[in-house]
């Protein structure tokens, strides 16, 4: 499994920058400034979609695609170059979790498995959790982070942006450039890090966009610690 650092990680899917919007043009205001007002912004979200690409110099690729509200009801699924995918629904305290068959075989070891894989395990959110069980958070904490710096403008798509590099004490390798909306709402709208060993590319979308998370049916469950 691809590994990132754990000062990419944690950024790279929670910290939140944005350009200008009702606040003035990004050309009379700091990068820090602009960081400050895009981190209020973000946190205010009701709703956002996250899609992450990582890859190593080794060849491996993980992706992932988050929708979620912020707070404790968030729909993911991560998926491996090697093919093993792992679908996750998390409602409050409960968790369903849906592994395929190759991230079994694989990733747990168990090579009998030959059939695809259809249940999906109700299991209760452990609030201890660090993430090791490999399971995704539905919060993100949207905070500045280093020193950054005013890489001029471009678009994302459709949208007008202004790039901010971004370097950090705590990862002395790796390099952040994000990519801030510089029209209407100051949203995040892409996040480039690079380093020697890996680059990730995040993607912010879907801000405030209606949230329709739903429990697997019954028939699909396996309950585990109920």
């Amino acid at each position: 499994m691809a590994k990132l650092t754990t000062t990419a990680l944690c950024l790279l899917t929670g910290v939140a920058l944005a350009g200008c919007g009702a606040g003035g043009s990004g050309e009379d205001r700091s990068a820090g400034e602009i960081l400050d007002e895009a981190n209020a912004r973000m946190r205010r979200l009701d709703t956002v979609t996250v899609d992450i690409t990582n890859r190593t110099t080794s060849g491996a690729t993980v992706t992932s695609h988050l929708v979620t509200d912020l707070d404790s009801r968030c729909r993911s699924r991560t998926t491996w170059s090697g093919g093993g995918a792992l679908e996750q629904i998390r409602l409050g305290r409960t968790d369903y979790v849906r592994p395929n068959r190759a991230y079994l075989q694989k990733w747990k070891n168990n090579p009998g498995i030959t059939g695809e894989q259809k249940q999906w395990v109700k299991t209760p959110v452990d609030p201890a959790s660090r993430g090791g069980d490999g399971l995704t958070s539905c919060t993100r904490p949207f905070d500045s982070f280093g020193t950054a710096k005013k890489g001029g403008s471009t678009r994302v798509g459709d949208t007008k942006a202004i790039k901010l590099i971004v370097t950090d004490k705590a990862d002395k390798e790796g390099t952040y450039t994000f990519y801030v909306a510089d029209e209407g709402e100051p949203y995040l709208l892409k996040t480039v890090y690079k380093s020697a060993a890996q680059h990730t590319i995040t993607a912010f979308s879907g801000f405030d966009e209606p949230l329709d998370l739903r429990a697997p049916k019954p028939g699909e469950v396996l309950g585990v610690g109920d």
